[in-house]
């Protein structure tokens, strides 16, 4: 399957969700190529010692949205790895801040690199976090 028909899968539930997304209550909302939507519910479960959530859960949900939206435009045997990801929070994430999204959009495809951008919004459409990132395109090593 390419990348797109994987994750077109998984919002049909043909596979199971990631373990991680499970962990962290999030979730694959939509995909379309080159773009990712990913919903998300901040609980008292990934607070941080200040009492907001901790950055490591808004960055995983942005990663989570720019590796899924590089993902949609890997060819049948291809894959990728992350080479970088750069984040900046603007507002803070509290349990009180309700669902929030994630989207992830393919800036650039190339034969080996690709890189994404996207953000966290909140309900009302406010900018809770921006992101980027680079990925490196490989074939994928089938085990035997």
């Amino acid at each position: 399957m390419t990348g797109l028909e994987q994750l077109q899968a998984l919002l049909r539930g043909e596979f199971p969700a990631p373990s991680m997304a499970q962990a962290l209550d999030f979730w694959l909302h939509a995909v379309a190529e080159g773009e990712a939507e990913f919903r998300g519910e901040p609980s008292a479960r990934v607070l941080n010692p200040m009492g907001q959530v901790h950055g490591g859960w808004a960055m995983t949900l942005l990663d989570s949205a720019l590796g899924s939206a590089v993902h949609t435009v890997m060819a049948l045997g291809e894959g990728y790895a992350s080479l970088d990801t750069s984040v900046k929070f603007l507002r803070p994430i509290t349990p009180h801040t309700g669902q929030v999204r994630a989207l992830g959009k393919l800036q650039s495809r190339g034969r080996r690199i690709a890189h994404a951008e996207g953000r966290i919004e909140d309900q009302k459409g406010r900018v809770l976090a921006l992101a980027t990132t680079s990925c490196f395109i490989q074939p994928l090593q089938i085990a035997s």
